[in-house]
């Protein structure tokens, strides 16, 4: 089975941080086909600019790389920009790509910000994003 999913940028930090982790978890899923990263080209570039911060340590290869390949499996969606308003405007453009793919298939948001966002079903945490998969192959 596969799952659409907007992978919010401190999940994708966290993933590049500590491999070994459930972030790690959730974007190995997506590398390995199980998740499809939904994007937009805000989102691709807000992930290379975070990435690319000093405090984080990650050369341009890793970064590329990194991206490059969520960038090659992953579905482009345009989405229409709404009157929502979150604690962070930045986070807006990854609730309103989740927002358009609903529109048309199952799909989540997965981010370590659960408090940034409104409490709707399709808004988790890398976690519960896991358990959802393996509750599906069980």
């Amino acid at each position: 089975m596969r799952y659409y999913a907007v992978i919010d940028t401190n999940v994708l930090v966290s993933a590049m941080l500590k491999w070994d982790s459930v972030p790690g978890n959730v974007l190995e899923l997506a590398y390995g086909g199980t998740i499809i990263p939904l994007l937009n080209n805000r989102i691709v570039k807000e992930y290379r600019d975070v990435l690319l911060r000093p405090k984080f340590h990650l050369t341009q290869k890793i970064v590329d790389d990194a991206v490059g390949e969520l960038e090659r499996i992953g579905i482009y969606v345009d989405a229409e920009e709404t009157d929502i308003q979150l604690p962070d405007p930045n986070d807006k453009v990854f609730y309103e790509i989740v927002a358009e793919k609903r529109k048309s298939e199952e799909a989540y948001l997965i981010t370590g910000n659960i408090k940034h966002f409104p409490k709707k079903s399709f808004i988790i945490t890398p976690r519960e994003m896991i358990d959802i998969i393996l509750n599906d192959t069980n």
